[in-house]
C-alpha cells in the first residue's frame, strides 16, 4: 500500500488525492480480481490500475473544466523544500526530479525509486519499452545539466554532510 500511495502522491502531488487514488485502486482491484494473472507481480498490476485511474481523472477534469489537455503539473503543486536539514541533498534531488516534465518524472520514479525494470515500467505506463528508455535517457540528460549537489555544513563541526 505504501508503494501505491507514494506513486499516487507523485502523480497527484496532493496527499488527499493520493489517498483517494489508492482507495479507488483497491476497489477496482477487488472488482477485477479475476483479471489478475497468477504468477505475475501483483504490485505491478496495482500500479498499472492506479496509473489508469489517474489518467481517467485528468481526462475527466479536462472535460469538466471545458479545457484542452490538462497537464497534471500545471494543476497541482508539490513543495519538495520541506525536507529536514539532515536531508538537504535528498531535497535537492527531489526538487530536480520534480522539475522534470511529468512523463519523465513518473518514469524516473517507477524505474529508480520503485526499482521496476524497463519492461515493467512500460507495462505499468502502457508504453513501448523504447519510449521508457528514451524518457529515462532524456531525464538523465536534463538532470546532468544541473550543477553538482551541495551539502550544508554541519554547524557543530563545519564539515559538509
Amino acid at each position: 500500500m505504501t508503494r501505491l500511495w507514494r506513486y499516487g502522491l507523485l502523480l497527484s502531488r496532493q496527499r488527499h488525492v493520493a489517498e483517494d487514488l489508492v482507495q479507488a485502486t483497491c476497489v477496482r482491484a477487488l472488482e477485477r480480481a479475476g483479471q489478475f494473472v497468477p504468477g505475475t507481480r501483483m504490485d505491478r498490476w496495482l500500479l498499472s490500475i492506479l496509473h489508469s485511474i489517474w489518467l481517467n481523472e485528468v481526462r475527466s477534469r479536462r472535460v469538466r473544466q471545458g479545457q484542452g489537455l490538462v497537464d497534471a503539473e500545471s494543476q497541482l503543486s508539490f513543495d519538495g523544500e520541506s525536507a529536514a536539514q539532515t536531508h538537504v541533498l535528498a531535497a535537492q534531488v527531489i526538487r530536480r526530479v520534480d522539475a522534470l516534465p511529468e512523463a519523465q518524472r513518473e518514469t524516473v520514479y517507477l524505474a529508480y525509486v520503485e526499482g521496476l525494470s524497463y519492461r515493467e515500467v512500460a507495462e505499468v505506463l502502457q508504453l513501448p519499452i523504447g519510449t521508457v528508455m528514451s524518457r529515462l535517457a532524456a531525464a538523465r540528460v536534463k538532470l546532468a545539466e544541473y550543477p553538482p549537489l551541495h551539502a550544508v555544513p554541519n554547524p557543530s563541526t563545519g564539515e559538509r554532510r
